[in-house]
């Protein structure tokens, strides 16, 4: 029998098996479907990463290979090229090994198995269908993992934070992006990191969408919805992220449909007990750094399960996102009478006002806010005074 069962080897998996042996939990099992372990950023060739877990500067390559390190020094059992398959009630699991289909049970599972960019297919990009058409991680692992090159001069869709991070992969391996576009009218990453393009000289143009792909072998151009026309020879589509939790849809287990994800509660413990969720699979959007400590985080409150010392699950506050929000994480709250933890938030488009969490018509927490897409908002669930009667909470941004 496997105590701890952990699907996916990034940096919320390692983190939450690194945290478990710590507090002297027996069998804990990694199970990477990859043939290494370390999840995405081992395709970043650029930093930063690893300054807070391991107090250095590092590359992504060089951050994995600390992971994997740490891991097999803590007594962390890895089985690489394992597939879990499908989710059974219980911590019941059918993984596809390289010799065979298995079943493995386990007392509790932990889904850390990330997210995953937006294709081209889900962003209903029209026009011919040439080669040179990648997202930021194929573009990764052709120059990081495999030396190649796809494009020389590619149009670069997208101004989140992993959209500077391939403009940073596209400047070390001789790619001169001749265009940045954002649909919105302002760029998503913070500044003063949004000053990356310009001093790159890239122009970036906003409120700007790709209506058509051309090209015959290879891509030559894309046309934009207000007729403008750009010559190229890629499409570099980034970020638009979506949690890679097709076992929890396939399976048993609830997903909220605003965050793609599984249906959490405080402690990361999702809709049948012996399961819990950290990392991007969580909402898809967060940093390595994040993931690494989200999952220790939870492995912590594994650890308690393990021996008793979580609270019952059932009968809990049902967290529900009003105006202004897309979604909320976690979406419930178990039932205790000092919350830990924090309530993640984000919205859809630019907004002000005063964000609210509120019982009926009795506010428990508010403050002024400005916020923008795919920034992070937190509520510390510690502030808020949830009525022991209350069995739903609306979140809310009022103007």
């Amino acid at each position: 029998m496997i105590d701890v069962a952990i699907i996916g080897g990034g940096p919320a998996g390692v983190a939450a098996a690194l945290a478990l042996k710590r507090r002297g939990v027996g069998r804990v099992v990694i199970l990477e479907r990859e043939a290494v372990l370390g999840g995405v950023p081992r395709h970043c060739g650029h930093s930063p990463f690893g300054m807070r877990e391991f107090g250095r500067v590092l590359t992504g390559p060089a951050y994995t290979r600390r992971l994997r390190a740490a891991a097999e020094e803590a007594g962390v059992e890895i089985l690489l090229r394992h597939s879990v398959v499908r989710l059974r009630p219980g911590g019941v699991l059918d993984v596809a090994t390289p010799d065979g289909v298995k079943q493995l049970r386990a007392l509790r599972v932990l889904l850390a198995t990330g997210a995953r960019e937006m294709p081209r297919s889900a962003r209903l990009l029209g026009g011919d269908r040439p080669l040179g058409v990648l997202n930021t991680g194929a573009l990764q692992a052709h120059v990081v993992l495999h030396g190649s090159v796809p494009f020389r001069r590619p149009v670069v869709v997208g101004t989140e934070l992993v959209s500077l991070s391939a403009l940073a992969t596209c400047r070390g391996h001789g790619i001169k992006p001749v265009a940045m576009l954002e649909q919105g009218t302002r760029q998503v990453a913070r500044w003063p990191l949004a000053l990356f393009p310009r001093l790159l000289r890239i122009p970036l143009y906003y409120a700007a969408e790709i209506a058509e792909i051309c090209g015959g072998a290879r891509v030559e151009s894309v046309k934009l919805r207000d007729g403008r026309e750009i010559i190229c020879d890629g499409v570099l589509l980034t970020g638009e992220f979506v949690p890679e939790s097709s076992l929890a849809r396939m399976g048993h287990l609830a997903v909220d449909a605003g965050s793609g994800g599984p249906v959490t509660d405080q402690y990361g413990r999702c809709s049948d007990g012996a399961y819990f969720a950290a990392g991007n699979v969580l909402r898809g959007i967060e940093t390595a750094g994040w993931s690494f400590r989200e999952g220790a985080a939870i492995a912590d409150y594994i650890a308690d399960d393990l021996v008793g010392g979580l609270p019952y699950a059932e009968g809990g506050v049902e967290v529900v996102c009003g105006e202004g929000l897309k979604y909320a994480v976690p979406q419930s709250l178990a039932r205790v009478t000092r919350l830990r933890g924090v309530l993640q938030l984000r919205v859809a488009e630019a907004i002000r006002g005063q964000l609210r969490v509120r019982a009926g018509d009795v506010v428990l927490y508010k403050r002024r806010l400005a916020a923008l897409p795919e920034r992070r908002i937190l509520v510390d669930l510690e502030s808020l005074r949830i009525p022991q009667e209350v069995s739903q909470i609306i979140v809310e941004i009022v103007a």
